[in-house]
């Protein structure tokens, strides 16, 4: 198949996942593409928001338009590792002699919502890391291959924090992408209890399964990164970071510690499925500008005095993202 041809085939494909979704999710539209573009980047994804707004329905109703495995876990102060990735159980045959068995836990799935993440000790959240960067679980001495495509979304609420555990710089940035979920528009509450009140349910239909998710993620890679997209991305990155050479002046009034490399790398990565989600073949520095915030605000860490004048990640690195000095080479 011709490059074109495949650029097409996986946009149209594309479209008929958001269609499939806009039955059950009204509006939302950056959180269903984050989650997507987190899905074909190879990433996970973090979602904060108030309770009842579809986050959990989000990640469920994917599923179902991707055909993929789905589990659900309730991060709680009681929950254990061994409730995440499974545990050695011991089993009798008919002769009456014990064996031990690896019993999966619910991270063995395509797609995990981890929910309330911020409720589990620190222990049980570091027992997804290694499921989350090596895309393995390791049981005693055996280590154990999690199927591809793998996601974890996980949710936090941000307006109970009693009997929370924030979540760990290192895990913060395993997360390719942390996307603010907001309150629907008038219009779109609308819409949401119009569906409530019908009668007949909602159906979606399967519209891709796992061979060809991995063949967008294949598209995907093959999206072109002019290197002026690249350098704006990595001036993008440096800028957050205090105490350079290329660091904005409010970097080093506000930020502890500015974005890691993985940030630069999140950017190029995730703004190549937006260009295909948009229909294009090449990257552009409209992408690395949309989806920044996104990328970017989790992965830096605000000093006191940034506390103290009411800045957060999302004010900062709107000015930051305005004053670093867009590429002056033609964008086709």
């Amino acid at each position: 198949m011709r490059p074109e041809e495949a650029l097409d085939l996986s946009v149209s494909r594309l479209n008929r996942v958001r269609q499939e979704i806009a039955k059950i999710i009204v509006g939302q539209q950056d959180a269903v593409d984050g989650v997507l573009i987190c899905l074909l980047a190879g990433g996970h994804v973090l979602l904060e928001g108030v309770p009842g707004l579809g986050k959990t329905t989000l990640l469920r109703t994917l599923a179902r338009v991707l055909h993929l495995k789905y589990s659900r876990i309730q991060f709680t102060p009681d929950l254990m590792p061994a409730d995440i990735v499974g545990s050695m159980i011991i089993e009798t045959d008919d002769r009456g002699s014990k064996s031990l068995r690896f019993q999966p836990g619910p991270i063995f799935s395509n797609l995990v919502l981890a929910d309330e993440i911020n409720r589990a000790t620190p222990k049980t959240q570091s027992a997804l890391l290694e499921a989350m960067q090596e895309r393995t679980v390791t049981s005693g001495t055996t280590t154990h291959e999690l199927e591809l495509p793998f996601l974890v979304m996980a949710t936090q609420n941000p307006i109970e924090m009693e009997g929370t555990y924030p979540l760990p710089e290192a895990q913060l940035d395993r997360f390719l992408m942390k996307i603010l979920v907001d309150y629907p528009s008038r219009s779109e509450l609308n819409r949401i209890v119009d569906r409530t009140i019908q009668k007949e349910e909602i159906h979606v239909d399967p519209v891709l399964n796992q061979r060809e998710i991995l063949e967008l993620r294949a598209v995907c890679r093959e999206v072109l990164v002019a290197p002026h997209v690249q350098e704006f991305a990595i001036d993008v990155v440096m800028a957050t970071q205090p105490g350079t050479e290329h660091s904005h002046p409010l970097a080093g009034k506000y930020i502890r510690y500015g974005s890691s490399p993985r940030g630069a790398q999140a950017l190029v990565e995730c703004g190549r499925v937006r260009a295909l989600l948009d229909g294009r073949g090449h990257l552009s520095t409209d992408d690395v500008q949309a989806l920044a915030p996104a990328v970017l605000r989790h992965r830096i860490i605000l000093n006191f005095d940034a506390h103290a004048d009411g800045q957060t990640p999302d004010t900062l690195l709107k000015e930051i993202i305005l004053t670093v000095r867009t590429p002056v080479a033609a964008e086709r």
